[in-house]
């Protein structure tokens, strides 16, 4: 147990945390309601935020439904809990059951977890007419390989479990596909040390820019449009917000991603849902039931006024609302990826990028002493910075100058592993 934060009101417990300026934002939005946050975790170590912000901790094994309601438990005992939640896509379930179990609010833990394994989503899309990639789940390269015939080439791999672009790339022939399906079916872990079942997806590469939509309970709040780097993997570089298009698209977009949560029995609480806008209309290519990462809440609250973190937090804890400010600008989110591997010797320009025309917020991921890898995942994003604008170009072109001001410096040799994840 770690923590030098306040010693009165409730508690406010989250179960593991994604390591961009979300994390962070969740404990600041729990504390500015008079809650006390503390993070149930296997290793604080990993979030650079707990040890800066004053964090408490409570060490256990959060893969284990059972310890965290134990632990959750002790914590009604200390001085009351308000509620359980989880910033991180890989324990959204296990807090909602855990909330479930103490009377606490909570979102549907069955609906989440079904939601997470795409295998299980894809089916549930597809039986409801919702458009999703034609798709197939295999446990065997074989089988992989001759999913991809029928399909046809180039056609995306991913596991069934995962987040952050983990495991998924683009394929465009035989080969290819049979490489990486041996790949993915060779982990039995995820990034988080999660144990994962050795089934892929195997699906139509679909082509058309990519957007999220954001909801809250069964409102849409705004649609993003998302920068993708290059294949074949699909590693996010940046965000605007509100998606500049028109709003014939943007209706198109809110109503599929609505049907898509009531084919998944979702509508408790924050979702982000990814879709592609192909020539025949927007494919939904996976439902997040969490409220979305990569900084896109603070461009969210910048550029519309809508408060989504805050809204969570209250969701969490029982609590009404903030009602949202008027708010008419436009944000963008740039990353600084990692493109060499190293020890972090120095991070520098960080206070000259906040000061920077238009900037918002600056998130850095890593700190001096820790080291990172290139892994063509989320995990390559090393940092962010978020910019408002009068226009989406006006509000990326700010947050691209403002990041390029940031350095952070490299000593080989290179060890396993760090990243900012989503």
């Amino acid at each position: 147990m770690t923590g030098h934060g306040s010693t009165s009101g409730r508690w406010l417990a989250f179960v593991e945390s994604n390591t961009t300026g979300t994390g962070r934002e969740f404990c600041a939005a729990a504390r500015a309601r008079g809650l006390r946050p503390v993070l149930l975790t296997r290793d604080p170590g990993r979030y650079v935020y707990v040890e800066q912000d004053g964090i408490d901790t409570r060490l256990l094994d959060t893969g284990d439904l059972a310890a965290v309601v134990d632990c959750c438990a002790g914590l009604v005992a200390d001085g009351g809990l308000a509620g359980v939640a989880s910033s991180s896509e890989y324990f959204v379930s296990t807090a909602a059951r855990a909330a479930a179990k103490l009377g606490l609010p909570a979102a549907d833990g069955d609906a989440i977890a079904r939601c997470r394994d795409k295998e299980t989503q894809v089916a549930a899309l597809a039986a409801a007419g919702v458009p999703v990639p034609d798709s197939t789940a295999v446990g065997e390269v074989a089988d992989a390989v001759r999913a991809a015939d029928r399909i046809g080439h180039p056609v995306v791999l991913k596991p069934v479990l995962g987040s952050g672009s983990v495991g998924v790339r683009l394929c465009r022939d035989r080969e290819e596909t049979r490489r990486w399906a041996e790949e993915l079916l060779s982990r039995s872990t995820d990034e988080r040390g999660n144990p994962v079942p050795a089934r892929i997806l195997v699906q139509e590469a679909v082509e058309g820019p990519e957007f999220s939509v954001e909801t809250f309970d069964n409102a849409v709040v705004t649609a993003v449009a998302k920068h993708i780097g290059p294949r074949p993997y699909f590693v996010e570089t940046g965000h605007e917000v509100p998606a500049p298009v028109p709003d014939a698209t943007a209706a198109a977009l809110a109503d599929t991603a609505l049907r898509a949560l009531a084919a998944l029995g979702l509508g408790w609480g924050a979702a982000h849902t990814e879709l592609r806008m192909s020539a025949h209309g927007p494919v939904v290519i996976e439902v997040n039931p969490r409220l979305a990462g990569g900084m896109i809440p603070v461009a969210v609250r910048a550029a519309l006024g809508v408060d989504l973190v805050d809204a969570v937090i209250a969701r969490a804890a029982g609590q009404s609302r903030t009602p949202a400010r008027p708010g008419r600008l436009h944000a963008a989110v740039r990353f600084l990826r990692n493109e060499r591997e190293g020890r972090v010797t120095d991070i520098g320009g960080v206070e000259a990028a906040r000061a920077a025309p238009g900037v918002v917020a600056v998130a850095i991921g890593t700190a001096p002493g820790r080291t990172v890898r290139v892994t063509n995942t989320f995990q390559d994003r090393l940092g962010c910075v978020v910019a408002t604008g009068t226009d989406g170009e006006q509000a990326g072109d700010r947050a691209a100058a403002a990041a390029r001001l940031i350095r952070i410096e490299l000593e080989e040799p290179a060890l396993p592993d760090e990243g900012v994840a989503g």
